[in-house]
């Protein structure tokens, strides 16, 4: 069903049901209820119709208890809502799931943030549980910088990489969204109660489970794919080999979202997965700043101003001022028509160019003899020196 057409009470009321007994993204389910409806599919769960590669007598069971109006009310009463595809406030990217025939049903939601505003736009950040110091401070960053440009962050609320996330975008006053793998009225983990109870108040928490489900492993590779739908890209800052975040991006990237990763060093194994991703996957962009995200998911004109270096006083020198600059000694000291020979050029103008390295402070002349200032050996052997900047910038 497409997220155009309003779901009547009788289906809807189905598809709080399915919540509850069935879980999310079951293909064989999804494809039932896109033939029959979801009213119809209950019906004949209740009445033990078979269907190919799902167990039909775990479902009726679970039916046997199910009451979708109690689950309203429990919503209800901590101030959250079941939205359907057809319903003003669907989540459209939601429906492009059905791509992969993994098609969301149905999404309790509790807080005040709009999911389907239309100018809304979200970026997901996913990564590890176990984030290194820069981990969680990359993450805080590009969850502050989005919200300050009015983009909703959107992440798991585990501890880690996703904590960070959301608590960035909450300090820019932004919008931000949490997938559970649990019930919206279930805070997990425990120890994020406070971040868990601030997101209800300011932003969202979504689930596809019912209030009181407990989370359950496989559910959080399931919700995975909430994350990457409702986002224009996902951003995985730190991931191990082996991580959940690792799903995400796949989700992302068959889903014909941008897919992002922040390289960290090589030496680190949180870092190992985003370095993987990028080897396996060519599309994969790399993002060190919010501004780069922006021009990877944005509007067209949106651009990341590029990066340039701090002017310096090497900058200013000439061709030949340059080149005589290189044929002053770092240490001792020699005269004007030696370090016109090491430079190449004549007596005259080596003796005109170091006159312009000592009015910069890079040259001193001492006795007739040239040598270079302290300044100037500091932009010799560093600014000078591709690799050596490079290592200063990096590290």
């Amino acid at each position: 069903m497409s997220g155009g057409s309003p779901v009547s009470d009788a289906e809807r009321l189905a598809r709080v049901t399915l919540t509850r007994i069935a879980e999310p993204a079951v293909r064989a389910l999804v494809m039932r209820v896109r033939e029959v409806g979801a009213s119809q599919l209950v019906a004949e769960v209740r009445d033990g119709r078979p269907l190919p590669g799902v167990d039909v007598d775990g479902l009726r069971h679970r039916l046997s208890s199910a009451d979708p109006e109690r689950d309203l009310d429990r919503a209800a009463a901590v101030g959250a809502r079941f939205v359907c595809p057809g319903d003003p406030d669907w989540p459209r990217p939601l429906d492009d799931l059905a791509w992969e025939g993994l098609d969301c049903l149905g999404l309790w939601v509790r807080g005040p943030a709009s999911l389907a505003g239309p100018d809304l736009r979200a970026i997901g950040v996913v990564g590890t549980r176990v984030a290194t110091a820069y981990g969680q401070y990359v993450a805080n960053e590009f969850g502050r910088g989005l919200a300050e440009r009015e983009w909703a962050v959107v992440s798991g609320l585990a501890y880690g990489i996703d904590a960070a996330a959301h608590r960035g975008a909450l300090t820019a006053g932004g919008a931000t969204l949490a997938a559970l793998a649990c019930g919206v009225d279930v805070a997990y983990p425990k120890n994020n109660r406070a971040l868990y109870d601030r997101i209800c108040a300011e932003g969202a928490v979504i689930s596809e489970h019912p209030p009181g489900t407990a989370p359950q492993r496989p559910r959080f590779l399931v919700r995975n794919r909430l994350i990457a739908a409702l986002s224009a890209g996902t951003v995985v800052v730190e991931m191990a080999i082996r991580s959940g975040a690792r799903a995400t991006a796949t989700y992302a990237a068959r889903l014909n979202r941008h897919v992002m990763a922040v390289p960290g060093p090589i030496t680190s194994a949180v870092s190992a997965g985003c370095h993987q991703l990028l080897r396996d996957r060519p599309d994969t962009v790399v993002v060190t700043r919010v501004e780069e995200i922006v021009e990877q998911c944005g509007h067209m004109g949106e651009v990341a101003e590029p990066l340039i270096a701090p002017p310096t006083a090497r900058d200013l020198l000439g061709p030949t001022v340059r080149q005589v600059f290189e044929g002053v000694p770092v240490r001792g000291a020699a005269a004007v028509d030696t370090i016109a020979a090491t430079a190449g050029v004549g007596p005259a103008a080596a003796a005109a160019s170091l006159a312009a390295l000592a009015q910069l402070g890079l040259a001193a002349e001492r006795a007739g003899l040239w040598a270079m200032t302290p300044t100037g050996r500091h932009e010799r052997r560093h600014r000078g020196d591709p690799l050596a900047q490079l290592a200063l910038n990096v590290w």
